[in-house]
């Protein structure tokens, strides 16, 4: 086990009284930048301030609050006026289909869903099913979330630490989505580990093209910008043409990345003809990213990638390799502060192993997840004698620096987005002409893990892959689709007549 060292507590108890005091120090400084639109911390300030009055007005004040959008400046708003508002946010994909997100809004029971435009026509049936009571629809063509003048309305009184903040869903093993319930006060702790071993320089420029709707994003994007008093640069997506010309434009100093973007960066055209000057800290996370990549990006960019690890149960951060280093490629570095990470057996998770040994990771520390909403089992299951099982299986090395080996949960890793095989498995077996299913991963080049659908078709009907492949669109985000099918007459099974997985992966 890594020592445990200590950090003092965060100067503001959340994220909110970070905008506050980001705000009051540099109220003309550039907090986002999106496209065309710029916008400083005073109108920031002002933009949640106000939304978080409307989200009372309309009883959203210990509830809960969706929000179904892509990276803008009105996300930014949007999330953190939930919380101001005394909310608990509930970030939802962008790519979620209807089918996905009925069964999220069932379950997180919100108040009010915060929705694009763009979005807002499948959504609002959905919500309306759903029993949600309101809809903001805000975007091109409705309304902006900046509107709001400085000083035109106060802060509401800030939330308490130990109160609920966020309602971030993961997949399941079961096929069911799990709410992860985090406090305001886990959050913040979470921004002082992670500044910890990452400290940032005042007024960086931060640029972030992941999903703002992901523990990542939110975590080393949204809120490490205000803690910095920083700009953050949102890009709608990875798009490699948009992303090179925004680190040269805005004079970038930190790059969020995936594998994914690493990977696919290198192989552009453009690459090597890029501006990087101004690039001083590259982060990584979402999945391992391959040595090769991490020394061809250090030696092109001159930059460093510190690649870390972490869920979306612990807060999201629980390791880093720090600065100023060393990095140590093929690691997820060392535990934050207030951090214990031990690797124990996966029989029983009760034996800790030594350096070297391979074991499920456990973890415990002020970030972690107080459970799964309205899940009481699958809480006790992974919050067990005060530990969280990450199901992940990992070992430290004699310097206390740790790697990921595998999973113990069924899930593969698709261009930084988790997929549990289940949900996958439960679309397909819901078509008629599906007898079994299983679906596996497999190491893909550019998105780091690709899903293959194995098949088993029943008594007459012919294997239809475009079939199956139309049933899925309907019914998952893009990035949850198989990427390959294979059909067979069987699925090879265990002794325990359980689908045997293994074999599937070594075909």
């Amino acid at each position: 086990m890594r020592p445990v060292s200590q950090v003092l507590p965060p100067a503001e108890a959340t994220v909110v009284q970070m905008l506050a005091a980001a705000a009051q120090a540099a109220p003309r400084g550039e907090a986002l930048v999106a496209g065309e639109r710029r916008l400083d911390y005073a109108g920031y300030l002002a933009g949640v301030a106000g939304f978080a009055r409307e989200l009372q007005a309309l009883g959203a004040q210990g509830g809960r609050v969706a929000t179904l959008m892509g990276n803008s400046i009105d996300a930014c708003i949007a999330a953190l006026a939930t919380l101001a508002a005394g909310a608990q946010q509930v970030p939802l994909n962008p790519l979620y289909t209807a089918y996905e997100l009925a069964a999220i809004l069932e379950g997180a029971e919100p108040t009010v869903l915060v929705a694009d435009a763009a979005l807002a026509e499948m959504a609002g049936p959905v919500a309306r099913r759903a029993g949600v009571a309101h809809l903001i629809v805000v975007g091109d063509g409705a309304r902006r979330l900046d509107a709001w003048r400085p000083g035109e309305t106060d802060l509401p009184p800030p939330p308490a630490p130990d109160s609920l903040a966020l309602l971030q869903y993961t997949g399941g093993t079961t096929g069911r989505p799990k709410g992860v319930e985090l406090t305001h006060g886990a959050i913040a702790v979470n921004v002082a580990q992670r500044e910890a071993l990452l400290p940032t320089r005042r007024r960086d420029r931060v640029l972030c093209m992941t999903p703002l709707s992901h523990a990542y994003a939110m975590a080393m994007g949204l809120f490490l910008s205000l803690h910095c008093a920083g700009t953050l640069v949102i890009l709608p997506r990875y798009q490699p043409d948009e992303v090179l010309a925004a680190v040269a434009r805005e004079r970038i100093g930190v790059f969020l990345g995936t594998p994914t973007i690493f990977t696919g960066l290198l192989a552009h055209p453009g690459f090597a003809t890029a501006s990087w000057r101004t690039v001083h800290t590259c982060y990584s996370g979402s999945s391992a990213l391959p040595v090769v990549t991490l020394e061809r990006w250090r030696d092109a960019v001159g930059a460093p990638v510190h690649e870390g690890y972490g869920q979306t149960e612990a807060g999201p951060v629980l390791s880093f390799n720090p600065v100023p280093g060393p990095v140590r490629p093929g690691t997820v570095g060392v535990p934050v502060p207030l951090t214990e990470i031990e690797i124990v057996d996966v029989e029983t998770g009760l034996q800790v192993l030594p350096p070297g040994a391979c074991g499920e990771i456990r973890v415990r520390g002020p970030q972690v997840m107080r459970g799964y909403r309205k899940r009481p089992e699958e809480t006790a299951q992974a919050l067990r004698g005060g530990w969280l099982y990450t199901g992940d299986i990992g070992a430290f090395d004699a310097d206390g620096y740790l790697s990921i080996r595998d999973r113990k949960k069924d899930m593969v890793i698709v261009g930084g987005y988790n997929v549990y095989p289940r949900e996958v498995e439960e679309v397909l077996f819901a078509h008629p002409d599906v007898a079994d299913a299983a679906v596996v991963g497999r190491p893909d080049a550019y998105r780091g893990e690709a899903l293959v659908a194995h098949v088993v078709p029943r008594p007459g009907a012919p294997p239809d892959a475009d079939a199956l492949l139309a049933h899925c669109r309907e019914r998952l985000a893009r990035y949850k689709i198989p990427a390959e099918w294979r059909f067979s007459h069987a699925l090879p099974k265990t002794a325990a007549n359980k689908t045997d997985k293994n074999a599937l992966r070594r075909t």
